[in-house]
């Protein structure tokens, strides 16, 4: 079993800042991509930011700028440093990993639980 847990969420006023992380923990042989998704009330899951073992990153559009996705050099917890947030920022954010379980399995997408984030006006 592959376990990731996020933390960090919660309410902040627009303009303000908050800071996201995830865990894995598990069976876990190695760890490529990570990232996060953000699912707004009534819309779809969409991309927020990716970042590579290598560190190489990815952002939407709508984010750029304002958030900064991190690893540890451990590559198991990556983090999302959130600022300048504004309302249309409020979803839950969902953490993702793409692990490699042993030397001889492919590789799987997990997902945590999803930690919320409102953004005030």
């Amino acid at each position: 079993q592959v376990q990731l847990v996020e933390s960090g969420g919660g309410l902040v006023q627009a303009g303000g800042s908050l800071r996201l992380s995830c865990a894995a923990s598990g069976s876990i042989f190695t760890i490529n991509d990570m990232g996060w998704y953000r699912q707004a009330p009534g819309k779809e899951r969409e991309l927020a930011a990716t970042i590579t073992t290598l560190g190489s990153t990815n952002y939407a559009d709508s984010v750029k700028g304002r958030f900064t996705i991190s690893r540890d050099n451990a590559k198991t917890t990556v983090y999302l440093q959130m600022n300048s947030l504004l309302t249309e920022d409020t979803a839950v954010y969902y953490c993702y990993a793409n692990v490699r379980r042993t030397r001889y399995d492919g590789t799987h997408d997990y997902w945590g639980q999803g930690t919320q984030v409102i953004v005030s006006s």
